[in-house]
C-alpha cells in the first residue's frame, strides 16, 4: 500500500444507502491504508449531542441535510483520510459537487435483499420505520441510484468477505489514479 498511499492527496469518501456497509467497510479500508477515519453520522451525534437518526427524525431531512452538508464540507479539511457518509448525503446536489471534486467517492451498493436484512438488525433508521422497510429501500435505490452513479468508483458490498470489498475499492482507487494521473 506505500505507492498508493504516497499517491493519495484528497479524502476517500465512501456513499451509498444505508446498511450497504459504509462504516465497517471504511474502518477497514483505513486501517489496510494506515489512514484516519471517520463516520459522518457520528461527527453529527458528536456536534448535535444526539443520534443522527433522532437529530433527523427531531428536525427533519430538510435541516438534517443542511447541517450534514455544512458538516461534511468540514470534514474535506485537506487531510487524507477515509469517511463514511450518511446514505442521504450525496443525493444533496451540493454535497455531490463538493465531494466529487475535493474527494475520491466510492459508491458501495448491495441488492435490496441484503440491505433490508442488515438494517432489520437495528431499529435507529428514521426512513425505515414504515410497514415495509424492504419496499422503502426500493424505492430509495431507485431513486438515488443516478446520484450514486456520479461516484468516481463503482464497488458491489453484498453478502462476501468484507476484504474482499476493501481489496475492490483499492483496486478501484488505484485505477482511478492511474487515469486521473494518467
Amino acid at each position: 500500500m506505500p505507492r498508493l498511499n504516497r499517491r493519495l492527496d484528497r479524502p476517500i469518501v465512501l456513499v451509498g444507502l444505508m446498511g450497504v456497509g459504509k462504516s465497517t467497510i471504511g474502518r477497514r479500508l483505513a486501517q489496510r491504508l494506515g489512514l484516519g477515519f471517520v463516520d459522518s453520522d457520528d461527527a453529527i451525534e458528536d456536534a448535535a449531542g444526539a443520534p443522527a437518526g433522532e437529530v433527523f427524525a427531531r428536525y427533519g431531512e430538510a435541516n438534517f441535510r443542511d447541517g450534514e452538508r455544512r458538516l461534511v464540507a468540514r470534514l474535506l479539511d485537506g487531510v487524507v483520510r477515509v469517511i463514511a457518509t450518511g446514505g442521504g448525503a450525496f443525493v444533496d446536489p451540493d454535497t455531490r459537487r463538493l465531494l466529487n471534486e475535493k474527494a475520491i467517492t466510492v459508491w458501495l451498493n448491495a441488492p435490496v435483499e441484503v440491505l433490508a436484512e442488515r438494517t432489520a438488525r437495528r431499529d435507529t433508521r428514521p426512513m425505515l420505520k414504515t410497514t415495509d422497510p424492504k419496499a422503502t429501500l426500493a424505492r430509495l435505490a431507485a431513486e438515488r441510484e443516478g446520484f450514486y452513479a456520479e461516484a468516481h468508483i463503482h464497488v458491489t458490498s453484498a453478502d462476501g468477505a468484507h476484504a474482499d470489498v476493501v481489496g475492490a475499492i483499492i483496486r478501484g482507487l488505484q485505477a482511478h489514479l492511474d487515469e486521473r494521473d494518467g
